[in-house]
């Protein structure tokens, strides 16, 4: 009879099996490779000059000024050093001077292919001097003028690629600097530290300044953009405000036509039945109209006016204020003049508003930015009773005064074009010759109810 052991028997691990270190170094240095080898063959911008986005012509001419003159000067002196200092054949020294200096004109406008074409050109040199008796005692595997050459190309590639680019070129030269020690030959001067240390130095100052010059350039569209949405945000501000003003003017008027219309059966007796459906349909019209102009409106109110402030309910102001508005002005120190019509002229709402709303924001402009500056407010209708001048005008402050504001915003001169753009007006302003301001806007007037003409063809032709 066969006895089973009691005893039961390992079962065999089913956790992770460790992978040896020598394969994990050997995946972590493919994977190495393969970013190296992407990193170097994937160019940035490729076709675009260096400094193209620089908007001086002359110095975007600059790069390949430099590259002609490294190109020129390298090339003669590397085929004399290859081949008289260094011993090397003619055509062969001729061939891989033309291979190490002439890319430069390239590295203008494609760096890192020039590098890989250079890169392979100084190898090789290294290479064929390594058999050559005038290596003794001279720099090998970087020869004095491919080492000028190849920092020359380093601070064009610098100009151009990102970092990890950089970095995979900064490698690339360390380790062919190192692999080179196994071919030294007796008695030459080694270079390749030297090399790989001014490499590593002008890469990290290239990079240093396109990064700096990069974040220059975004910090000013920065400011561009933010410049123009707060110029929008401005104007929108205006417009609402304008918007809110006219509510009252158009809502005072819309009012009477629906309380003329829906009143007109009781007042007026003997009107037919249909000029009574009439009535009443302009009344119910008018009253849409009114809702729907409301509604607009407290689109345009801010939330924040409406819930602290409240509605605006003080009756618009008109030049008619105007006297008011200089009386509160030359209490804040500034002498000012004022000059109305003589006789009272009819201004449509708008117009009145406007008109007082622009001598009040130049008024402000002048206890702001030239506090006791002498000011001249004059509202002039013209002789055809077209247009109405309105003027305000203040020289330079007669005794030495520090501003209250030395910027604006620009809601000032924002609010008086949209408000004169509004009625169909024009405005002027600008600076005069002896240090003062001039505001000068032309707001239209209504034409006569009747022209003269019509009521004497009445007079002379009567029914």
């Amino acid at each position: 009879m066969t006895g089973r052991s009691s005893t039961p028997e390992p079962e065999p691990a089913h956790g992770p099996v460790r992978e040896p270190a020598h394969q994990r170094a050997l995946r972590a240095a493919r994977q190495a490779l393969r970013v190296l080898a992407v990193e170097l063959g994937t160019p940035t911008e490729p076709g675009t000059p260096l400094l193209d986005s620089v908007r001086s012509p002359w110095l975007r001419r600059v790069p390949y000024v430099v590259a002609f003159a490294f190109a020129v000067s390298l090339l003669p002196t590397t085929i004399t050093v290859l081949s008289h200092d260094y011993g090397l054949d003619g055509g062969m020294s001729g061939a891989l001077a033309t291979a190490q200096t002439v890319p430069l004109l390239l590295a203008v406008t494609r760096p890192l292919q020039a590098w890989w074409v250079i890169f392979a050109a100084d190898v090789i040199g290294a290479l064929a001097l390594a058999g050559e008796d005038g290596v003794v005692g001279r720099a090998w595997p970087w020869p004095p003028m491919e080492i000028v050459g190849y920092l020359a190309l380093m601070l064009a590639l610098s100009l151009r690629e990102r970092r990890r680019t950089l970095t995979a070129v900064w490698l690339t030269t360390g380790v062919a600097g190192l692999l080179s020690e196994v071919f030294t030959p007796e008695g030459s001067n080694s270079t390749w530290v030297l090399m790989f240390v001014l490499t590593g130095v002008v890469l990290m100052m290239g990079a240093t300044l396109r990064e700096r010059g990069d974040a220059q350039r975004k910090l000013i569209e920065q400011e561009t953009i933010s410049e123009a949405e707060r110029a929008r945000r401005t104007l929108l501000e205006e417009r609402a405000r304008i918007a809110r003003e006219l509510h009252d003017v158009v809502a005072h008027h819309m009012s009477v036509i629906t309380v003329q219309a829906a009143s007109a059966p009781y007042r007026i007796s003997g009107i037919p039945r249909e000029a009574e459906e009439e009535f009443g349909s302009i009344a119910a019209t008018a009253r849409e109209s009114l809702a729907e102009m409301r509604r607009l409106l407290g689109v345009l109110r801010s939330e924040e006016a409406v819930r602290h402030d409240g509605p605006e309910k003080t009756p618009q102001p008109g030049i008619a204020m105007l006297p008011k508005l200089v009386e509160g002005t030359v209490r804040a120190g500034v002498p000012v003049e004022l000059a109305l019509p003589e006789e009272p002229v009819a201004l449509e709402p708008a117009v009145d508003l406007s008109a007082y709303r622009i001598v009040q924001e130049a008024l402000a402009n002048v206890v702001r930015h030239a506090p006791g500056a002498p000011t001249r407010v004059s509202v002039t209708p013209a002789a055809d009773g077209a247009r109405l001048t309105v003027l305000v005008v203040n020289s330079a402050p007669s005794a030495p005064s520090t501003p209250l504001e030395t910027t604006g915003t620009g809601h000032g001169l924002i609010g008086m074009r949209e408000r004169v753009r509004l009625v169909d007006g024009s405005l002027d302003t600008g600076p005069l010759p002896d240090g003062g301001f001039r505001v000068a806007a032309q707001l239209p007037l209504p034409p006569p109810p009747y022209p003269a003409s019509s009521l004497s063809a009445k007079d002379s032709h009567p029914a």
